[in-house]
């Protein structure tokens, strides 16, 4: 019991020492790995516009205009939100278009009733509130010199909202099979989820989640391997680059740490 302490305790400082010399980094590369999948997705509207158009209206009848319309949508909110999030401008206004373009691609695209493809939006969603977070923080910081009237709950509860969320993604690659190797990744990436949800060593397990994950998805979605020609390519994609924007969550929290409603933070309070 000892021996894992300490191996763990070791584990702890290397990540301390990561965060330390990738701090004034880090944040800008957990924002565009966050907002790639929206940047992806309205370049893809504008490559695709035809397809997109024809395949909205053949799915809801809804007609030429509400076709382009729902495209011009996409792809304006998409590259709008993401160049907001990157230029750090107006960042409460940016999630909020992000909120709504994912909201219309559930809905336009039936993900609604596609369990794992709903997990995976609302694993997104978990990304843009964490980005949010993201973004309370950096206002507050503006005003350190004033007095505080206590924690920003809203802020904290974002984080908490965002973390769960986030762990959505895991259940998507869980694969009940009765392999010894699947069964210890399903049990490996299980502890890990429950880590970051209840807020314990909260870094370290999120660090090692992004290695876990972008792993898997540099052996599983390498889309570039597959022709244009074949439609198993932008499926390769679309999953690759979700992937990335919640791979920039879960550094988000690493770049913030869990928040208030956490393990992590009641134990400074012991």
């Amino acid at each position: 019991m000892a021996n894992q302490q300490e191996i763990l305790n070791k584990a702890e400082d290397v990540a301390d020492q990561i965060l330390r010399h990738s701090k004034h980094f880090l944040p800008h590369v957990a924002r565009l790995c966050l907002i790639s999948t929206f940047l992806e997705d309205g370049i893809r509207m504008w490559f695709q516009w035809n397809e997109q158009r024809d395949y909205i209206d053949s799915t809801w009848g809804c007609g030429w205009v509400l076709s382009c319309t729902f495209v011009l949508l996409n792809l304006v909110g998409q590259l709008g939100g993401c160049i907001m999030v990157l230029a750090r401008q107006k960042v409460d206004i940016a999630c909020g278009i992000l909120f709504g373009i994912i909201f219309l691609q559930t809905m336009a695209y039936s993900i609604l009733w596609d369990l794992r493809f709903l997990m995976r939006n609302l694993a997104l969603t978990g990304g843009v509130i964490l980005l949010l977070a993201e973004s309370r923080a950096e206002g507050k910081s503006l005003f350190a010199g004033l007095p505080s009237t206590g924690e920003n709950k809203s802020k904290t509860y974002m984080q908490l909202s965002g973390r769960i969320l986030l762990v959505l993604m895991f259940i998507t690659i869980i694969h009940i099979e009765l392999h010894f190797f699947s069964l210890v990744q399903n049990l490996f990436s299980g502890v890990l989820m429950v880590l970051v949800t209840i807020g314990y060593k909260t870094k370290l397990s999120a660090l090692v989640l992004v290695v876990y994950l972008s792993s898997l998805n540099l052996y599983y979605n390498q889309f570039w391997m597959i022709p244009d020609y074949k439609p198993m390519r932008d499926f390769l994609k679309y999953d690759f680059f979700q992937t990335m924007s919640v791979v920039g969550g879960l550094l988000l929290i690493v770049a913030l740490g869990p928040g208030g409603v956490s393990m992590d933070e009641h134990k400074k309070k012991w």
